[in-house]
């Protein structure tokens, strides 16, 4: 018998490995009717350890990212609560149902539409939640076969009636704190008196802690919603104490940032609000430490939750899509809050950990918004995708993060204001006519308005064409967003 030569010997064993490789993944399969863990936390932008971001103590968010895929270029459908969630769980964007603010009701809206929830209970799932899902001024338990009850969670701060600033304010006098006031003016934010146990999120990460440990009959869809780092950043003074004001880093801001930005844009930004109050203040590093504290006391709730989900028997079959609403600014574009489509307000933190098919470890850098939650989690457990979803299933990219992606990243805040980003740009139409254009590989902090360049006019042109078609009125006829500040 003739041996094989060096170079063929090579060429088997080339072989021979990419074909274990395929045969490995060719075994590794999504478990039939996998199980979902549903993660929604309230305000959180990108600072976090798995977005490079160095300042911030996130172990517990990053080890999660660890075992899964990171989008590092994902998108809010809507720069405020109410809309985003609306527009996540229904699957329709904030241009076709004319739901732009928090002050508007979206199940009087889309009363008959099939939302995330529904659609897994329709297809044999047990949907159970806890926390800040929907926005809580509009829950509806309905869509669930268990639910929290709202009086063991935390609603938004500006929400009506005024039962709920009431309950929030008779919170924070119970834990109690040696903070001199309550932040500056309407940014909110103070270390408490109190152990973690005593916070809200808590309660919410043990609901679904008990979901856990039990038997479910179905497949499990269960939704965890963190609060925090949602206003205000009240939370125990030990995160307050992780970040001494002495060490505390500012954003990277341009002097006169707006000088470039059209009227339309401004007017977004309201200098002359919260930024004119902080800067007179001199408080700014202590509103940073606030946002940090409050995004560490978060991430262990997450860890909580994570702990016990590892000790579960569920581990090892479920699905876990972690999600923030929008993101947040700190100054950046003389702005604070939400309310924007620059960078900072839109993109946010999206991870997903799929059994049998997520790399663990694994970046995506394609540009992705959260319209896709709906269909690729539809995609993913084996169930149809309603005719009335408006976004793609990102199971392509799940499979191979490198893999061809057209679909650029849409965000509307209020009636025919909406951004459009690519991996190169971000190009913003206001309904006024305005507009932005950034060039995000040179320019990532938008420090520098193209948009009246003539060079750029084709670059804008088909962006535009991602803008959408539809844009309904403002539901209920309203005008002006209601904020949850």
């Amino acid at each position: 018998m003739t041996l094989p030569t060096f170079p063929r010997l090579a060429a088997l064993l080339a072989a021979f490995l990419i074909a274990s490789v395929h045969a490995f993944a060719a075994d590794a399969k999504l478990p039939a009717k996998p199980n979902v863990l549903f993660i929604a936390i309230d305000d959180l932008r990108d600072w976090v350890g798995f977005l490079g971001y160095k300042q911030v103590k996130t172990p517990n968010l990053d080890r999660l990212a660890a075992r899964g895929m990171v989008f590092a270029h994902n998108y809010c459908a809507a720069p405020v609560c109410n809309p985003s969630r609306t527009a996540l769980m229904s699957g329709l964007r904030p241009s076709t149902t004319g739901v732009y603010n928090n002050g508007t009701d979206w199940r009087q809206v889309i009363p008959d539409v099939t939302t995330l929830p529904l659609h897994f209970r329709a297809n044999g799932y047990y949907a159970a939640g806890a926390g800040k899902i929907y926005h809580d001024s509009y829950r509806r338990p309905s869509d669930w076969d268990d639910y929290l009850p709202a009086g063991a969670s935390e609603a938004d701060e500006g929400d009506t009636p005024g039962a709920t600033k009431k309950k929030l304010k008779k919170q924070a006098e119970a834990a109690g704190s040696d903070a001199p006031n309550d932040g500056v003016g309407g940014i909110k934010f103070k270390p408490l008196n109190c152990d973690d146990k005593d916070m809200v999120d808590y309660v919410t990460v043990s609901y679904c802690l008990k979901q856990l440990a039990q038997p479910h009959d179905k497949p499990l869809f269960l939704a965890c919603g963190i609060h925090k780092p949602h206003m205000p950043w009240d939370v125990p003074k030990k995160y307050y104490e992780m970040y001494p004001l002495e060490k505390i880093e500012l954003p990277k801001v341009l002097e006169n940032d707006l000088a470039d930005v059209p009227p339309a844009g401004v007017a977004m930004a309201k200098p002359w609000g919260d930024h004119a109050a902080i800067l007179k203040s001199g408080r700014w590093k202590d509103a940073v430490q606030g946002y940090l504290a409050a995004i560490t006391f978060c991430d262990a709730m997450v860890g909580r939750l994570l702990d016990g989900f590892d000790k579960s028997a569920y581990r090892d079959n479920t699905i876990i899509c972690l999600w923030s609403d929008h993101g947040w600014h700190l100054g950046e574009k003389e702005h604070w809050r939400k309310f924007a489509l620059w960078e900072e307000a839109t993109h946010s933190p999206f991870v997903m950990a799929v059994p049998g098919l997520t790399k663990p470890g694994s970046v995506c850098q394609r540009t992705t918004d959260y319209m896709s939650i709906y269909p690729t989690l539809c995609d993913l457990c084996g169930l149809p995708i309603p005719k009335h979803v408006q976004g793609a299933s990102i199971r392509p990219l799940l499979e191979n993060p490198a893999a061809p992606w057209e679909h650029p990243a849409q965000t509307t805040h209020g009636f025919q204001n909406h951004a459009v980003r690519t991996e190169q740009w971000r190009y913003i139409r206001y309904a006024n006519g305005d507009e932005e254009l950034y060039n995000e590989q040179t320019d990532p902090l938008e420090w520098t308005n193209l948009a009246k360049d003539e060079h750029y006019s084709s670059v804008k042109a088909e962006l535009a064409k991602w803008m959408p078609a539809e844009n309904k009125a403002e539901a209920g006829g309203k005008k002006g967003a209601k904020s949850d500040r």
